[in-house]
């Protein structure tokens, strides 16, 4: 208990006097995500068990099966390191993790994270290499994804499973935005144009029905699937069905904008600024959320850090596409999420082998509270590479 109490006190003391202002010094923490990425291949034999979080007293990766909705951020991670470093070594380590994922396109799909797992590897493989075997992979991921919509509803279900578990006939969460861009880039690169229709229109539902008045998001909506109507608003991991579940408005930012880059619809385009802007003017001071900003025991309650990383992701591709103003506004808060989480608070450093500390995973089900997530990890470097370019370098 003395040891909480310290801890605490001096995260408090940290987050109170922090001014996240110093500039980030991208090729630094590149180098350091390089670094800690080969500490993990020692530990990582089996390309089959993908790491997905480290607990606070161990410095290695728990890892998960390939079907693991986290399962394709490890192989991206590693050819975002690969971009930076053009070591051969980690891309022959991309290689290995990214074909061990090759299965997942056999399966029937049962969620809607197909995006996730294939996108985040097999896209960036695809992107760097031209590998035609990943395209087409890609392309037989993407017709699996859609059998999950729902014309009459005009969104991918989410979860199929919880039509008989919580009695929800058609649900859509709101982090099944950012699979859309596998849809996207399919309909582009060979598959058919009902891929680009159904994810424009899964957006277009989305907008209309997973915001509230003030543009925060809820994480579930269910749908009638006779009426095609909203019947509620809920919640599956924010702290009720009325808060801002601080992921949640994370992906939202995300998926919105790119949404807005792939169809060019000034409606995506004011959502993502919109969902943005209630964002942060709800951050504390470090620019870390808390796991949810309507959480009860705040300033104790547990940060997100991935969160934070997936905004500033976002916010570095929204300054590319809005106005002059609000772009400077949105690249100098990327920068003070960025600076926070590179701080010797966020960053892992010597503490265990991913890049952060601090992210939530499912807080109601106490389920990774205050780890290291594979996602965060992720978005972090995502971020520093897009920085990277953003800055010519």
């Amino acid at each position: 208990m003395y040891k909480l109490i310290i801890g605490i006190t001096i995260s408090l003391l940290f987050f109170s006097c922090f001014s996240p202002e110093k500039n980030v010094m991208v090729e630094q923490e590149l180098t350091y995500c390089a670094r800690q990425v080969k500490k993990s291949f020692p530990f990582l034999a089996d390309s089959t068990k993908l790491p997905r979080n480290i607990k606070a007293e161990s410095k290695n990766w728990d890892c998960t099966s390939i079907y693991d909705w986290t399962s394709g951020f490890w192989p991206g991670i590693l050819w975002y390191v690969y971009e930076y470093t053009q070591d051969n070594a980690i891309r022959r380590q991309a290689e290995r993790f990214t074909s061990a994922l090759f299965p997942v396109a056999n399966r029937r799909a049962e969620h809607h994270d197909l995006g996730f797992m294939v996108f985040c590897s097999l896209g960036n493989g695809y992107r760097l290499t031209q590998n035609a075997l990943y395209r087409d992979i890609l392309l037989r991921t993407a017709d699996s994804l859609a059998t999950l919509y729902n014309p009459t509803v005009g969104t991918i279900c989410s979860w199929p499973g919880m039509r008989k578990k919580m009695q929800w006939p058609h649900n859509t969460i709101i982090d099944n935005m950012i699979n859309l861009e596998l849809l996207f880039w399919a309909s582009k690169n060979g598959g058919g144009k009902h891929l680009y229709q159904i994810a424009e229109r899964h957006a277009e539902v989305t907008m209309r029905n997973q915001f509230r008045d003030d543009y925060s998001t809820c994480h579930v909506v269910v749908y009638d699937t006779i009426t095609g109507q909203r019947i509620s608003q809920v919640t599956h991991q924010g702290y009720n069905n009325t808060s801002m579940w601080a992921r949640g408005q994370a992906w939202a930012i995300y998926g919105f904008t790119m949404c807005y880059r792939e169809t060019r619809n000034p409606a995506f385009l004011a959502t993502a600024e919109r969902a943005a802007d209630i964002y942060l003017a709800k951050l504390p001071a470090d620019y870390i959320p808390y796991w949810d900003f309507n959480a009860p025991d705040i300033p104790h309650a547990p940060r997100d850090a991935s969160a934070a990383a997936i905004v500033a992701s976002g916010l570095l591709e929204l300054c590319q596409v809005t106005t002059r103003s609000k772009a400077t506004r949105y690249k100098k808060a990327a920068l003070k999420m960025l600076a926070s989480l590179s701080s010797s608070y966020y960053q892992s450093r010597e503490q265990n082998n991913a890049f952060l500390l601090h992210s939530t995973g499912h807080y109601p089900n106490q389920s990774e509270v205050d780890r290291s997530i594979i996602y965060a990890d992720y978005y972090y470097i995502e971020a520093l590479m897009r920085l990277k370019k953003l800055n010519g370098e």
